[in-house]
């Protein structure tokens, strides 16, 4: 584990299985939600923007094939690299039927350069068929999948409107892991009603059944969300940054040493951002969480039980 930094990260992970840089590549693949179409709901999460959390994704208009070609485009004035991993994260991405999910899945391993696939979804989205094309994609090609788990908390799973209960979400994690694919659980910090402990025992649960990597997000008010609304007739307090930058510092040494960590807060477009404003500066957020774990001279998994 590096001095520096002290947790796992997924460019190091990368780096490793690869032997060089890979980029990831965020593309829509013009699929919905059960918590959107009225199938669970027609409001979607609490949380959940109009994009679908895709706002860095391409556009849905556009082929896979085309939305690859301009993400290269864009993000090779930042990054250079000739490796790439697809990530379908806009909404749930295994919510169609698997002819179809098969087509735009593999037009993206088909570009030149793809080495793998990023696939975000839900758990009450996964099933038998849905099952046997990742198994196939994972046996031939580099593959993740992520669930947002976000809490085991059943209060606050039911206020963002999570749409399952963890029942589900653990069958659906085990299936995964039985077949060896490699799983990312997205979590979600400052959520109201929870105070540390609850956020910890979070924490201690996804350590407990190691998940392959995890994603930390920051609790974002955007613009147009449900959560706008509740934020805005409640005045509930959001985060501040000194109270952020601990709490990850005390997640991160709770999660076991193996796990990957691929985000530790989240960002988004600043004309839809409506809080935390300091989140936006992204960079310093990620800095002040390494620079506190080398002063409390810590490190991932150093106080699990």
């Amino acid at each position: 584990m590096d001095e520096k930094i002290r947790y796992r990260t997924l460019d190091k992970e990368l780096k490793k299985r690869f032997g060089h840089k890979v980029i990831k590549l965020s593309v829509n693949g013009g699929f919905t939600c059960p918590n959107r179409d009225g199938s669970i709901s027609d409001r979607g999460c609490i949380f959940c923007s109009e994009e679908g959390n895709g706002e860095f994704a391409g556009s849905p208009q556009k082929s896979i094939t085309e939305q690859i070609s301009s993400q290269i485009v864009f993000l090779s004035k930042k990054w250079k690299a000739d490796r790439y991993i697809v990530y379908f994260g806009a909404f749930t991405n295994t919510y169609a039927p698997v002819h179809i999910l098969r087509k735009k899945f593999y037009e993206a391993l088909e570009y030149p350069g793809v080495v793998g696939l990023a696939i975000a979804t839900r758990a009450d989205c996964i099933d038998e068929d849905i099952l046997e094309l990742l198994d196939e994609i994972n046996r031939k090609y580099y593959l993740w999948v992520e669930i947002g788990l976000q809490t085991i908390h059943s209060k606050s799973s039911d206020f963002i409107r999570r749409g399952y209960d963890l029942q589900t979400f653990e069958n659906s994690f085990f299936l995964l892991k039985r077949l060896g694919i490699q799983t990312v659980i997205h979590l979600i910090i400052g959520l109201p009603a929870e105070n540390h402990q609850d956020i910890q025992k979070t924490i201690e649960y996804v350590s407990y059944i190691m998940p392959w990597g995890v994603k930390i997000h920051l609790l974002h008010v955007v613009k147009g969300t449900d959560l706008e609304h509740y934020y805005n007739t409640t005045g509930f307090e959001l985060m501040e940054r000194t109270e952020y930058v601990n709490t990850v510092c005390d997640c991160i040494e709770k999660l076991d040493d193996r796990i990957i960590v691929h985000r530790i807060t989240g960002d988004g477009k600043k004309s839809n951002l409506i809080g935390p404003l300091w989140s936006l500066e992204k960079l310093k957020v990620i800095s002040e969480i390494r620079n506190e774990l080398i002063r409390r001279d810590s490190f991932q998994g150093c106080r699990i039980k």
